[in-house]
């Protein structure tokens, strides 16, 4: 792997591309670095590339990414809109857990690409991306409540791939990712209403 640390998001996929952190170099196919708008209010994290992924390079390329397009579609959002990764960039043998010491391995890209989009919402697709962020609670209790991680916006929700396994947690998917426009809409309007402000007080600079 290069021995620089990537300014663009192009950069670090190529160093994705040449990773051998850890032994799931030795069965990938293909790295599965992320897809998407690299300038996106809205990054979507996931677990980890499955069959599909693995073969394409895409993350969310197979019937899980079906229903998360369902789920961003009914939610007003484009999927070329937002920015989606996986907690590791290759796929597990037997699409098993992903284990710590690969997430361990992988962490320095993920946290690479968040600072590079710098997202205004993050979205955790499932239990090990939620960890990421707030390791001393579980998804169970936490699933669609927004919580602030360094000035970011993260909205927990169940992993796709769980409601084509149990079709009742869907209406909870779609429930959960229903909060994402109006989490982007509160961020404008604070944006606006300090840009409004902003006249105001230098006028008083002058009173």
């Amino acid at each position: 792997m290069p021995n620089f640390e990537p300014n663009t998001i192009s950069e670090l996929e190529i160093n994705i591309s040449q990773c051998t952190k850890c032994d799931l170099a030795k069965t990938r196919n293909l790295t599965v670095p992320g897809d998407g708008n690299y300038n996106a209010n809205i990054m979507l994290i996931g677990e980890a590339p499955g069959s599909n992924e693995d073969k394409t390079g895409k993350p969310f390329a197979g019937r899980a990414g079906s229903l998360l397009d369902e789920l961003l579609m009914r939610s007003g959002i484009e999927r070329s809109k937002v920015y989606i990764t996986n907690m590791l960039k290759c796929r597990p043998p037997s699409n098993r857990d992903p284990q710590l010491s690969e997430i361990s391995a992988c962490q320095p890209y993920l946290d690479l690409q968040i600072s590079l989009v710098d997202p205004s919402v993050i979205v955790t697709l499932g239990r090990f991306s939620f960890a990421k962020f707030f390791p001393q609670v579980t998804l169970s209790e936490s699933r669609g409540i927004v919580r602030d991680w360094k000035g970011i916006k993260i909205l927990p929700v169940y992993h796709p791939a769980a409601a084509l396994y149990n079709p009742s947690l869907k209406p909870k998917l779609i429930q959960d990712f229903q909060k994402i426009t109006t989490l982007l809409a509160e961020k404008d309007n604070t944006s606006l209403s300090n840009i409004q402000t902003q006249p105001n007080t230098q006028l008083n600079l002058f009173e």
